[in-house]
């Protein structure tokens, strides 16, 4: 016993130890902490989450991903009656290139507001650009302690180049086990400090590589081939990831809404795919010419050989044939062996499936979603910016999704009004001003690697009104988002278009609940447009001040 004794103290000594010291680095804060929400700096009564909460998982003075949220506010004390939700993804969850507006999150928010106009809707966005499982398993406590009635996930596409990715440049171990051991480390403020005294700061980028886009630095060199060992690891840090996340969620008891997630296979060629053979090219013209036995010849090599740039070149074959069903196969197949592995293979999609019980995670298919509403049911330029961002009609079919998800599982209250697609497009809180904006984003994306081998100069055409040079400037970064709005507002003003002016005056009104004067204008239009139940959210929020 007295032996017994002697080792659990020689073991309790140096644990006792490290908790002390523990406790002094916190207590001392003498190193930063990020904390996934914030107080409003103006309006505490209210939380957003933290803008550079990226920093969270990288060494002091390492460098980071140029990757920040958008503001979205939320009650620090949850109303009685109201429904909160919280979002969680990547770009193609925030919105991007349109910003917040264009969101799942705010998609819903106003859809769902008028569908309970008598209680309090809160959407929150907690997507970032180039995240993947990791982030969404590490913010997963936070959300959970902001007693969500629902977590919706679109999520996938960043599992192999986002960053902690297993072919990411922005790595933070060699593999996907020590990445998991990091993020737990990174919990302990000794250690933190412990990085921050041995962690150098890097020499300044040069001013080339600081006007690259994020996409053209996430990348690591090395191709990922399907079914490789980078591969395997990659969907097994999503399996795991996410069998994690969602047990966190089904322990407090919080329904799961997790999609599907879709790309562009119709329009978008392999980013890294073996150069197409002489042989090929020949057998391939004379498929085009209408020899259609040299099919067979070639879908067997680019089977057995996974060769991405072969299978679009015959997917596109089935297309001019109009043979939607196998055309889809084939594109599928040349995004899936494409080495590049910015979009999501179609194994993503199996684990989302294979996670969903109908009882504490349901399934919201927006990849066939997108697939309904695309010719011949191939994704593409019709709902795509590139080759996974949607546009607005896009973003439109993957929010709708999940309201009749929402809808149809039965886990939250009955829709007091249903609001039908046509009304729901109209209340999309975009203005022409955010999309000329968004226009010019993707022009940039778009001249850099991998659409690009070298950086490519950007044509942009001249504005033509007021409200395509207010986007111009705001790309430009002349002008900052309030002043987009006001200078759109201003023209609708002298337009007369009093719609454009109601959905202003929300989008204002929600981006600062802070303000007073924002939110009581909303609830006039709102009250003059015959919604007097909504008005009152409004008004509430304006008294509240």
């Amino acid at each position: 016993m007295r032996k017994f004794g002697f080792w659990l103290i020689l073991i309790s000594l140096p644990l006792l130890l490290i908790a002390a010291l523990e406790g002094a680095v916190r207590l001392l804060g003498l190193v930063p902490s990020y904390p996934v929400f914030v107080p409003h700096p103006a309006a505490p009564q209210y939380l957003t989450m933290r803008p550079d909460v990226i920093r969270r998982y990288f060494p002091a003075g390492a460098e980071i991903p140029n990757v920040t949220v958008e503001p979205h506010y939320f009650l620090k004390d949850k109303p009685k009656n109201g429904i909160r939700i919280f979002v969680q993804g990547g770009s193609t969850a925030a919105g991007y290139p349109y910003g917040l507006g264009a969101s799942i999150a705010s998609m819903l928010e106003n859809r769902l507001r008028h569908s309970w106009p008598t209680k309090p809707v809160e959407v929150v966005n907690t997507a970032l650009s180039a995240v993947n499982s990791y982030t969404l398993l590490d913010v997963a406590d936070d959300i959970i302690a902001q007693q969500p009635d629902a977590v919706l996930i679109y999520a996938g596409h960043n599992e192999f180049v986002g960053i902690m990715g297993v072919g990411s440049n922005y790595r933070l171990a060699e593999s996907p086990a020590a990445t998991a051991v990091y993020l737990q480390l990174k919990q302990l403020h000794l250690y933190k400090l412990l990085e921050q005294m041995l962690v150098s700061k890097p020499a300044a980028a040069a001013n080339s590589q600081e006007k690259r886009t994020l996409m053209s630095k996430m990348a690591a060199a090395q191709p990922i081939a399907l079914d490789s060992p980078v591969y395997q690891a990659g969907m097994a840090q999503f399996q795991r990831n996410m069998s994690s996340l969602l047990s966190k969620y089904r322990k407090a008891g919080i329904p799961v809404y997790l999609a599907t997630v879709g790309s562009n296979i119709a329009d978008q060629p392999p980013f890294q795919s073996a150069d197409l053979t002489p042989e090929q090219l020949k057998s391939l013209t004379a498929l085009q010419r209408g020899d259609s036995s040299q099919f067979a010849l070639l879908a067997a090599e680019a089977k057995t050989q996974q060769q991405a740039m072969l299978s679009y070149q015959l997917g596109q074959w089935l297309r001019q044939q109009q043979r939607g069903a196998e055309a889809q196969e084939w594109l599928s197949l040349a995004r899936d062996f494409d080495t590049l592995r910015f979009r999501a293979p179609q194994e993503i999609n199996r684990q989302i499936k294979g996670f969903v019980d109908n009882k504490t995670v349901w399934l919201v298919d927006a990849e066939q979603a997108l697939r309904d509403h695309s010719p011949d049911g191939l994704i593409g330029r019709q709902l795509m910016l590139e080759h996974l961002h949607p546009n607005l009609p896009g973003y439109f079919v993957i929010a709708d999704a999940f309201y009749q998800a929402l809808a149809k599982s039965q886990q939250l209250p009955a829709y007091a009004v249903t609001v039908e697609k046509a009304k729901a497009w109209a209340l999309r809180p975009v203005v022409p001003a955010e999309e000329f904006a968004a226009f010019a984003r993707v022009a940039q994306l778009t001249s850099d690697y991998p659409f690009q081998r070298t950086p490519q100069p950007i044509a942009l055409p001249a504005a033509e009104n007021p409200l395509q040079q207010a986007g111009l400037d705001f790309y430009a970064k002349k002008i900052d988002w309030l002043q987009l709005m006001q200078i759109s507002m201003q023209v609708y003003q002298q337009q007369g278009d009093v719609e454009m002016q109601l959905k202003i005056a929300l989008i204002l009104a929600d981006a600062a609940p802070d303000q007073p004067s924002w939110n009581a204008y909303a609830a006039k239009l709102l009250e003059k447009s015959s919604h007097p139940e909504l008005a009152w959210w409004y008004w509430q929020r304006a008294a509240r001040q």
